[in-house]
């Protein structure tokens, strides 16, 4: 299973998020759901570097990747916009696939 935390400060904004493991859906190299998730949160690490213009502190390893920014960066509109939208598409793929994917909001 896939578990993802996304990290939240009292205001709602999202502030870092970290995913581990592999959703077992399929197997490696054929898995939509694993390649659905993947897609979309380092898309987002994408997102904030040319959409926003900052630069996370982001670590990538097979089956991890986890994204932080500082306290001020989460405060901005592209920001918000991008992560907001990534939380999107990461609760649509958990309704869809709930066995395979789990995302936890963590207000921190």
């Amino acid at each position: 299973m896939v578990r993802i935390e996304v990290y939240t400060d009292t205001a709602g904004r999202i502030h870092g998020f970290a995913a581990k493991g592999h959703s077992g859906f399929a197997p490696h190299g054929q898995d939509i759901v694993c390649a659905a998730v993947s897609v979309l949160l380092q898309t987002a690490v994408l997102g904030l570097k040319e959409v926003a213009d900052i630069i996370p502190q982001a670590e990538v390893a097979d089956g991890y990747l986890e994204c932080y920014l500082a306290p001020d960066q989460a405060e901005q509109p592209k920001v918000e916009a991008v992560l907001q939208t990534m939380l999107v598409g990461l609760k649509a793929i958990e309704e869809e696939y709930g066995d395979y994917v789990s995302v936890r909001v963590k207000s921190t």
